[in-house]
This record gives C-alpha cells, structure tokens and sequence, in this order.
C-alpha cells in the first residue's frame, strides 16, 4: 500500500493524466448510450411526407412478396405511397396488390423477376419502362437470399454461393441505378437497404452470405456520402433476428420481432442512428437490437462475437442435418 501511495505522490502528473482519460472515455461512453437511448425510444425520424407520401410518389420495393418486404410494400401503402412491387412469384405479386388496392385505396404496379438469374436486362428494361413517368420517393432494397443451412465455404453448393452474390449484391446494385436518376432529378428520395448483423461481424458457415452484407454495408455508406447534398437519404437498415422464411423462425421474442414491428420501427427511425452509433448512414431501429448493436461496438472484442457466431452456426448446422434426415 505505502508503495502504491509512494508511486502516485512520484507522478501525479502521470497518475492525473490516466485518470482524465478514464473518466473521459466513460463518460463518452455513457453519453453515447444515453443518445442510443434517446434515438430508440424518444426522438421521431424523418416523417414519410418528406419523400412523398399522400402526394402521389411510390415506393419500389424488392422481395416484396414475403417476410419484411411484404410488411415494408404494406406500410408504406398505409402511408399514402403507391408500391411498385417487385419478386419472383406473379401469382403472389398479384394477390398482394390486389390486397393494398383494396385496402388501402393507393396505384400498385408488379414486376415478377427472378434476381439469381445471370441474364435479366430485358428484366431490368421491362422495369425501367414500368417506372417510366411516375414520381419515386422511396426504394427498399430488400431482396436477399441466405444459405439453406450454415455450412463451410469449401463444402457450399456453388450455385448457391453464385445466388447469393446475384440477389445480394448485383441486384440491388442495378435496380438502385434504375431509380437513382429518378431521385437526382427532383432532389429528394429515400433509399433503405436491409442490411444484417452478419454483416457487422463476420460470420463463419455463412461467410458468403456474411461477404455480401458487409459489401452491402460499405456500399450503403458510400452512396450516402456522395448523394446527401442531392437530398437523398441513403440508409443500411441492421437487423438481427426477425421473424421470417429466411431466418426460419417462427415466434416473436424480446429479441426477434415481428416483420410488422421491425417494419415500423424501421419507418419511424429514419435518418437516426440508434444501435449503430458510431457507423455512418447506418440505423439499427428495433430497440433490443438496438442496445445490443451499442454494447457489441463498445466491447470491442470482434474474435468474441466471431467466435460465437461459429459456435452458434455449428450448432444449427446440426439440427438442420438432423431435421433433413427425419424427412427422408
């Protein structure tokens, strides 16, 4: 102890400067958290109107027959938007328009295509000639295709790996060049791509999938950057888990809510941060995800959440195989 009290009499200088920089980078810290607070469950986005909503703009809106896609085409109607609806399935397509017409009293338009295609220009021209004239305030960028089950990259199915990069990445990459000249020439628009926690921290047994958000993230930031001053709103929406065919999980939880409760937060959060804090042009709306995207940035221990996103995709892995070989 008497040596203790000895070194700090020796240097105060040194023991106060390490003491200013605790105290500082706490206190930076919980001010961090108290704005993560204030964003999830105080402060009010950017309202729909700006972009459009009741004023005869729409909303285009990818993988929109299913899961969050579905509930983002629904809220947006019931937001005064007309939807332009684009996936794969015709026969769904149309019974989702026809639901939000009747509904909801707003224009709908469907596009059926296929993104895991390699040939799609005259896909992506039918498109254009589809959205030709009308007025484009708001893009979800929502298509996405995961793996069947965790796996190591080396042992994927290779057209699998080749159908994510096509739905994940070239997709979203070309129908946002269909509606971003759109946007530019009436300097306004909202762009929303639905990003994901594999992205954030690598995923190992998902990796292509994980490749693909993570570029998705990147390129979100970047589009962000060069076109705020255009008075377009560019945002990577985070998820974690979510209800959902892709997730394959069937009950809502404190940690896994509904399309429908993610979709509204999502909605109500634009041009807010809340979980991603310290990341650009990022928002991670639902609150519980919100706290955790916080805390997993302020440990800063990425091997941790790596190494217990391969644990945990081990373990998947397992009851997928086993489920698989029941109904054989």
């Amino acid at each position: 102890m008497d040596s203790l009290l000895n070194f700090v009499q020796d240097h105060k200088l040194l023991v106060s400067a390490l003491a200013f920089v605790g105290f500082a980078s706490v206190t930076s810290q919980l001010l961090a958290f108290l704005s993560v607070l204030a964003q999830t469950f105080i402060l009010s986005g950017t309202k729909l109107s700006k972009f459009g909503s009741k004023r005869g703009a729409y909303a285009v809106v990818t993988g929109a027959t299913d899961g969050i896609g579905r509930e983002f085409a629904v809220q947006l109607a019931k937001a005064g938007f007309g939807v332009v609806l684009v996936s794969r399935s015709q026969a769904k397509l149309d019974a989702l328009a026809e639901e939000i017409s009747s509904k909801f009293n707003v224009p709908t338009k469907v596009h059926a295509m296929d993104f895991s295609e390699k040939e799609l220009s005259d896909k992506y021209k039918a498109l254009s000639q589809k959205i030709e004239g009308i007025d484009v305030g708001v893009l979800v960028n929502n298509v996405g295709r995961s793996h069947e089950m965790p796996v190591y990259f080396a042992d994927g199915p290779e057209d699998e790996m080749n159908s994510i990069v096509n739905i994940n990445v070239y997709g979203t990459l070309n129908i946002t060049r269909l509606v971003l000249p759109k946007m530019i020439e009436k300097k306004n628009g909202l762009i929303l791509n639905i990003g994901s926690f594999a992205g954030q921290v690598p995923s190992p047994m998902l990796a292509t999938y994980s490749g693909s958000k993570a570029f998705l993230a990147t390129w979100s930031q970047a589009l962000a950057e060069e076109y705020k001053k255009k008075g377009i709103v560019v945002q990577l929406v985070n998820t974690f888990f979510v209800v959902s065919n892709m997730s394959k999980i069937r009950r809502a939880s404190i940690t896994t809510p509904t399309p429908k409760a993610f979709v509204k937060s999502a909605l109500s959060h634009i041009g807010h941060s809340c979980g991603a804090i310290a990341r650009p042009f990022t928002v991670t709306p639902y609150w519980s995800h919100s706290i955790a995207d916080f805390f997993i940035g302020a440990l800063n221990m990425p091997m941790l959440f790596i190494t217990y996103s391969h644990n945990l995709h081990i373990s998947i892995r397992a009851r997928a195989l086993k489920k698989k070989a029941k109904q054989q």
